[in-house]
């Protein structure tokens, strides 16, 4: 049975998805972006455009049951080399039990140009430890 979870993004209804979905122990986290929860953009660097789409996820995956120590995996896309640092030491501070697989990659875009980063996120429920 899938379980599944919306974050209010304004693209969720439009485009036909959520934010989160549960099959069996395993969560999958659509590509989050830095979206606050009265639907503007995160202002700031990609650091702090990463720390809250890493808080998205993680309320999406404790939506579903799960924790951040069940995160498996992270794909992170960013727009610009130079804030790899930025993304990469907000994944240090959110993953910092999880050390899930991860990968970044450098996008020529985004779907909103003021967004400098976007988050993909796998978990498998009670997979920690």
């Amino acid at each position: 049975m899938r379980k599944r979870v919306f974050s209010g993004s304004p693209f969720e209804t439009p485009f036909a998805y959520c934010r989160a979905v549960r099959t069996g122990d395993t969560i999958t986290v659509a590509g989050t972006a830095p979206i606050e929860d009265d639907g503007s953009n995160t202002p700031g660097d990609a650091g702090v455009q990463a720390d809250r789409c890493f808080a998205i996820i993680l309320r999406a995956v404790e939506q579903l049951g799960g924790l951040g120590e069940d995160i498996v995996r992270t794909r992170m896309y960013i727009t610009d080399p130079a804030d790899a640092e930025l993304v990469g030491a907000a994944h240090g501070r959110w993953m910092t039990v999880a050390q899930p697989a991860a990968t970044m990659v450098v996008v020529s875009a985004l779907i909103d140009p003021d967004w400098k980063v976007e988050i993909e996120a796998d978990a498998v429920v009670g997979s920690r430890g």
